[in-house]
């Protein structure tokens, strides 16, 4: 259920109602925007008289919430939610570019590339230090010593840095990044996701592979439910019968998107398509969607990367593709 209050309601008028909610065993979030507040009200709101609720002086309107994500709703916070990481932005207007290897493979090669990246106009620095990879026998990552050189990029650069969490049992090895991601594969991971709702992290949840807008929705629902309320939600492609790129970019994701949640939408051109020729063209339509930014693979030699070098660009190309971005995004937003 939402309530809307009217203009000029006083914080005491506010708080009162607040408190007659949650006397009733009821959590409130607030969302305070330029012209109304909006209280969301979680749990069995049953029992609340919805006509008595808007006879109230305050209350401009009250209606009941019919989807089963309430956090994520954007009728429970109309206004766009902007997360910060440090002091880079995400939502809310401010686009990003996430950029860096699919995994990290050694100190060296993690300290060029963010020193790339930065120069090229991104924000964040990406790497894999845990790698779910399809085959057992395929490189799984450097694991704790990945994010330890992870955490030396962020030194020389001041790079926020963005990995890949698998397992529960390996969130003590995360307390120093800034962002969490959870991957396609682990979407609908509920342990996890409650694990990451009780921290205070950046969570940068992205879509699993055969997975609707509203299982994605309540994914993040899990993180919020939990107290965790900085959650990027990242578009990376789906699975279809289509068969000439490795997954289906579903664009038309980021405006649904942007309707149904009031958090960001980032875009995986790199991880959707498979094909480095394909990342620009397909960065230039997400950004012109409306993304809220763009993660990016790069690797100073595709030809010998580890991992995934068939869809990362050289740090030159990733230069080519940030002034192409910006762009299309000042050519949309005129």
């Amino acid at each position: 259920m939402i309530a809307v209050l009217k203009p000029g309601t006083s914080l005491r008028q506010r708080d009162n109602l607040i408190a007659w909610f949650k006397s009733q065993g009821l959590e409130v979030h607030i969302s305070e925007g330029q012209m109304h507040t909006v209280l969301g009200i979680v749990g069995d709101t049953s029992g609340i008289d919805i006509d008595l609720l808007q006879s109230l002086d305050i209350v401009d309107s009250a209606k009941r919430v019919s989807e089963t994500y309430k956090l994520a709703n954007r009728k429970f916070h109309p206004s766009d939610s902007v997360i910060s990481v440090g002091d880079v932005r995400i939502g809310g207007g401010n686009f990003q570019l996430i950029a860096g290897p699919c995994s990290v493979e050694s100190e060296e090669q993690i300290l060029q590339i963010a020193q790339s990246v930065r120069a090229g106009g991104a924000a964040l620095l990406r790497g894999g230090a845990f790698k779910p990879r399809t085959s057992p026998y395929d490189f799984q990552g450097l694991k704790a010593h990945g994010i330890e050189f992870l955490l030396e990029a962020k030194k020389l650069t001041g790079m926020p840095i963005v990995t890949e969490i698998m397992s529960v049992e390996h969130l003590p090895l995360f307390e120093h990044v800034d962002v969490i991601q959870v991957g396609a594969r682990n979407m609908q991971n509920f342990e996890l996701l409650k694990a990451l709702g009780r921290t205070d992290k950046v969570i940068l949840l992205k879509r699993g592979m055969c997975s609707t807008l509203k299982e994605l929705l309540m994914s993040a629902e899990y993180i919020m439910a939990g107290g965790n309320e900085n959650v990027i939600l990242c578009e990376r492609g789906i699975r279809t019968y289509e068969t000439s790129t490795r997954n289906t970019l579903d664009l038309s994701a980021v405006p649904m998107l942007h309707e149904m949640t009031h958090l960001p939408v980032v875009v995986d051109p790199s991880h959707a398509t498979g094909r480095s020729r394909l990342v620009l063209p397909m960065a230039m339509a997400a950004a012109a969607a409306g993304a809220d930014g763009l993660m990016i693979e790069v690797h100073n030699d595709p030809m010998h990367a580890l991992c995934d070098g068939a869809q990362s660009l050289t740090p030159e190309q990733f230069c080519e593709l940030a002034a192409r971005v910006s762009a299309v995004r000042e050519a949309v937003l005129r």
